[in-house]
């Protein structure tokens, strides 16, 4: 675990200076939006190499990362919702599908909006409970296990024009999920979309969307968290860096997720998540994460 905090918020990622913390961008900016959990990951790889853990405050800061990877990636989705919106919204047009899905998303947001206020103080805390590398081993074993059975049971049919207020609100609640570490809020989120019956790459695109304004308040909450401890220029500097190598490679990730997802299926991500679950656990009954 990490051992640097700055006035009990977990800041371990300044510790570790520019280079670390960019090598930890890519892999951040690759996982957060895999459905194979980032926390994991950051987890995991600072202990294999001996490095401090950089603690949940950059894993929160750097979803600001993802949404920018999101928001380009998905532009012309982004834009076509907003304008839309706005002209349905002017013109009294309240039965208009873009704005009625963002109002759907916004309350979708709700759940994991309030479970987050709720869990904050032990999220963030330093030594934080929940970031206990068998609580991250057990939630990657338990997703991949849903992921899989909504994979098998799904009816891979609906597309994102077709999604009710229901469907927002169901993938809304399992968006809750991803404030356990190791469950992975696009896993959750996916999980719950191929459950309903989505495409898998129109239930990666209801999850991408879904979750902008989560990602984007979890990201601004951290921000905001580190300046009111007065984080100093030299650890805004090193996050900084974080999120500009983060966004790079999370943009890339969504490319190659969606191309799997398209062409084959979730699977490779059901293996992997499990695999990684299992040589967590084993290597915490070993003592690999002392």
């Amino acid at each position: 675990m990490s051992d640097v905090c700055t006035r009990g918020l977990d800041t371990g990622f300044v510790a570790l200076g520019y280079g670390k913390v960019a090598i930890l961008g890519v892999l951040q900016g690759i996982t957060e939006l895999m459905p194979i959990s980032s926390t994991a990951h950051m987890r995991l790889v600072p202990a294999f190499l001996g490095w401090t853990d950089p603690g949940s405050a950059f894993s929160a800061a750097m979803q600001l990362a993802a949404l920018a990877a999101v928001v380009s990636y998905f532009w012309a989705d982004v834009k076509g919702l907003f304008v839309n919106s706005l002209s349905a919204l002017s013109q009294g047009r309240f039965s208009d599908h873009s704005l009625r899905f963002v109002i759907w998303v916004c309350i979708a947001t709700i759940p994991i909006g309030l479970a987050g206020l709720a869990l904050a103080p032990v999220l963030n805390a330093c030594n934080s409970p929940l970031r206990r590398i068998e609580v991250i081993g057990w939630a990657c074993v338990g997703l991949a296990a849903l992921l899989g059975i909504a994979e098998i049971r799904a009816r891979h049919r609906r597309t994102m024009e077709q999604a009710s207020f229901w469907d927002a609100l169901l993938v809304g609640i399992a968006q809750v999920g991803a404030l356990i570490p190791g469950v992975s809020r696009s896993g959750s989120t996916l999980t719950g979309a191929l459950a309903l019956g989505f495409k898998r790459e129109e239930a990666a695109r209801f999850s991408f969307l879904l979750g902008v304004p989560a990602i984007t308040l979890a990201g601004l909450k951290e921000i905001y968290e580190l300046h009111k401890v007065h984080l100093s220029a030299h650890g805004w500097s090193v996050l900084a860096v974080g999120l500009v190598v983060g966004s790079i490679s999370a943009f890339f990730t969504i490319w190659g997720l969606m191309r799997i997802l398209e062409r084959y299926s979730s699977w490779p991500f059901v293996l992997y998540r499990f695999l990684l679950g299992v040589v967590i656990l084993v290597g915490a009954a070993v003592g690999w994460f002392a």
